[in-house]
């Protein structure tokens, strides 16, 4: 009689399996980490005084915000966010002022660049949690020579009127350059990408906090609500059935509203002639 040998747990293929779960169910995912970092800092506050208190430096407050080349570094987010967003920008015009050609590239690339852009970093965080939370940022709190109480997450306070900590901007602004752009490059391309853009991403976002401007929570939550918006719309435009709008779709519309506006810029262009022939006119006879 033979025996049979009980079978090993592979943690390697309990890892994969893991993986595939998360991919599979990347929303929930993310909704979990969201909850998870939130509960972890309302139940240790203290791990953001220590995280910020590794920049600060006494009378000399966060020296990283005096670094010249750290400065420079802070802007090249917004440098490349404002880049990517002229070219979307500019594919959509071309393709309404030019409707008969091609566009660039699939439309639905553009559109879901600039809608997670606008719906994630600028509404989102920008105008609905940094403009109504009041969170003070670790610059202005007391423990670093600040005059303002330390706030937890997600408490809403009267301490800071607008632009404040909760959450990071820069880190939004970060997470859609890393996911958003992650999830249009074909697959051949994406682990090179993800090479380029993790490390900025993490330097954009740990740079806020060398400067005394965020919070470590702000910035790990920021990335949570960002990445949760941004999968959000790439489930709608991409991976649900049917598309809430396709290619061909956009593409159509963009024709049919360029054709209509070359007519409107046609029929302004003669009316112009007119008026430029009855003004010359007008000065003739004088």
């Amino acid at each position: 009689m033979t025996q049979t040998q009980p079978q090993q747990h592979n943690p390697k293929t309990g890892l994969s399996k893991l993986s595939i779960w998360c991919i599979n169910h990347s929303m929930v995912c993310v909704g979990l980490y969201i909850c998870l970092v939130s509960l972890f800092f309302l139940a240790f506050p203290g791990v953001d005084l220590w995280s910020s208190g590794l920049f600060h430096f006494g009378d000399g407050g966060f020296k990283a915000e005096n670094v010249a080349f750290l400065r420079d570094v802070r802007h090249l987010g917004p440098f490349l966010v404002r880049v990517i967003a002229i070219v979307c920008v500019a594919v959509l015009l071309i393709k309404l002022l030019v409707p008969g050609r091609q566009p660039l590239m699939p439309l639905r690339q553009p559109v879901f660049l600039l809608s997670t852009l606008i719906l994630g970093p600028g509404v989102l965080v920008n105008l609905i949690l940094k403009d109504n939370w009041g969170r003070p940022r670790p610059r202005n709190v007391e423990i670093f020579g600040g005059d303002l109480p330390y706030q937890p997450v997600w408490k809403i306070s009267n301490y800071c009127d607008s632009n404040c900590s909760f959450v990071s901007g820069e880190g939004s602004a970060a997470m859609w350059l890393v996911a958003a752009i992650t999830l249009l490059v074909p697959a051949t391309w994406r682990r090179g990408a993800l090479i380029f853009l993790i490390p900025l991403g993490l330097i954009l976002s740990a740079n806020r906090v060398a400067f005394g401007g965020h919070f470590l929570s702000d910035t790990l939550l920021s990335w949570g609500v960002t990445l949760l918006l941004i999968l959000a719309i790439h489930h709608l435009l991409y991976r649900k059935t049917p598309p809430l709008v396709s290619d061909r779709q956009l593409d159509e519309w963009f024709t049919v509203k360029g054709r209509r506006l070359q007519r409107v810029l046609q029929r302004l262009a003669v009316r112009g002639r007119r008026a430029l022939r009855g003004i010359g006119r007008v000065f003739a006879e004088r």
